[in-house]
């Protein structure tokens, strides 16, 4: 043991491994780490905590008011119209994912939050009762059954988080990235906070400074080129990013590298002394957490079903638009009505894409000779995407459809044939595809979209890099909320005549 003011030196770590290899480990097929024993953990927990407390005030309700009627179908009913909003909007206000984002998450930080969903759930309850005449409850019995809920699902979450803190699941084998000042202050706070979980393993940095003594037996565990080696031997789920003498681009290569490894990333920003809010913070140091880089199987559920309502009546509504455009295109004579093209979908899965067709039967035999007017291949323009002002192959129809963004209406069929989605990544040919980086290959993760991120901020005016940075930010940070978001911006984009391709 060190004597008291004498500064450690880290271990010298190994050699650092040849320049690529962490983009090569990172790739591997089939070893993706995957954090979810905590997380699957917390939320089935919280789950059957919230479930039980509704159950429980539900029926002490009951018991000490006159509430619900006698008929038992009744009661279930009324319970079940109930229960289902709270769980839906727990889920909706993140009540399910706070905990796995922030390792310092309690109850007593989402008081406000249950106060609300509570209020919710009561008033959905009682719009049910008294719109049917299943029940006809007082101010009393309803304000009874109000805080019995509230009071219940705060003590059956406390309870919930008390079990799950001493589980062994709950436990994260953690690494920190830095080992200067502020690392170093991280790791001796943490391991003050045995509650959070984290289990910090050591520090990763090609460049330490001298250990603190109060660091206990927490060393250096190698450079960060190691670090997909690192988190593969010693099971790491969660990566704190604090700072290091590494560049602005070696650090985004490393989260990309982490986000292939599907750990939980948190990092700590720049600046952070005059940072007015973070996602959590560990004893005044902020942290900012990355969302996990997958959808969960809830997620996709909600997403598909979205696509496939929304689609199948769209298509029935817009069933005389249909026939139109298509007689229309039969009397111009210029080919087909539908045009259909290979482009890349998910999971690197080629499928064809259908839309009106708006140009010229033979429009891909001339591409070559009007290559000239390709605008992305003069001034600096990108030469790997293709686009033509005023194209002479585009049709007098075509030239309609393409500024009202009519001619995309048929990819609705891909979309019920489950290749596309309403808002996802911009489907690229395949001739495109290929100059995809390796590292925004995950934008592929979600099926194609009819409109999307790209479309919105600049569709066919941005360069293909900002449009492949684009769709992967939109995969990193998927939400249905931001999918809505998304197709009402379209509509002005449209409406302004500006031409989507």
């Amino acid at each position: 043991m060190a004597a008291e003011g004498q500064t450690v030196q880290f271990v010298e770590p190994p050699p650092a491994p040849l320049e690529g290899v962490v983009a090569e480990v990172a790739l591997v097929p089939g070893e993706r780490i995957r954090s979810t024993r905590r997380e699957r953990l917390l939320r089935r927990t919280l789950l059957t905590a919230d479930i039980l407390a509704l159950l429980f005030s539900f029926w002490l309700a009951r018991r000490l008011v006159e509430f619900a009627p006698t008929a038992t179908g009744a009661q279930a009913l009324l319970l079940l119209v109930a229960g289902v909003t709270w769980l839906g909007a727990a889920k909706l206000y993140g009540l399910y994912d706070a905990d796995t984002k922030r390792p310092n998450h309690s109850t007593a930080d989402e008081i406000v939050t249950l106060f609300h969903l509570t209020t919710i759930g009561v008033a959905v309850l009682l719009a049910t009762a008294w719109g049917t005449g299943l029940a006809h409850p007082n101010l009393s019995s309803s304000l009874a059954l109000w805080g019995l809920s509230l009071v219940s699902i705060v003590v059956t979450r406390s309870c919930a988080r008390f079990y799950c803190v001493r589980h062994p699941a709950f436990i994260q084998n953690t690494l920190i990235v830095g080992a200067g000042d502020v690392g170093q202050a991280l790791a001796r706070k943490l391991l003050q906070h045995p509650e959070y979980g984290l289990n910090v393993l050591g520090f990763v940095d090609s460049h330490p400074k001298e250990r603190r003594e109060d660091l206990h037996d927490l060393t250096l565990l190698g450079t960060q080129a190691e670090l997909p080696v690192l988190v593969r031997e010693h099971s790491i789920e969660r990566v704190l990013i604090a700072f290091s003498n590494d560049g602005h681009e070696d650090l985004i290569r490393l989260v990309r590298t982490l986000r292939d490894l599907d750990v939980r990333i948190d990092i700590v920003p720049r600046l952070f002394e005059i940072l007015p809010r973070a996602d959590h913070t560990v004893e005044g140091i902020p942290l900012v957490s990355l969302p996990a880089f997958r959808l969960s199987r809830t997620a996709q559920m909600r997403k598909r079903s979205f696509d496939v309502v929304v689609a199948a009546v769209s298509l029935v509504v817009i069933a005389p638009l249909f026939l139109a455009i298509a007689v229309l295109s039969r009397l111009e004579r210029h080919g087909p009505v539908f045009f259909k093209q290979k482009r890349m979908g998910a999971e690197d899965k080629p499928f064809h894409v259908y839309k009106f067709r708006t140009m010229v039967a033979n429009a891909d035999e001339q591409k070559s000779s009007l290559a000239h007017l390709n605008k992305h291949a003069h001034n600096g323009g990108d030469p790997r995407m293709f686009k033509i002002p005023n194209d002479p192959r585009v049709t007098r129809l075509g030239r309609v459809l393409r500024r009202y963004s009519l001619d995309e209406l048929p990819q609705l069929v891909n979309v019920l044939r489950g290749e596309m989605t309403l808002v996802g990544p911009r489907p690229l040919i395949l001739e495109e595809d290929r100059h995809v980086p390796e590292w925004a290959r995950r934008r592929l993760e979600l099926k194609p979209g009819i409109t999307g991120l790209w479309q919105v901020l600049g569709n066919s005016n941005i360069s293909f890099e900002e449009m492949v940075r684009l769709d992967y930010e939109y995969v990193a940070t998927w939400s249905m909320w931001r999918d809505f978001q998304l197709m009402l911006k379209t509509l002005p984009v449209v409406a302004g005549r500006r031409e989507l391709s």
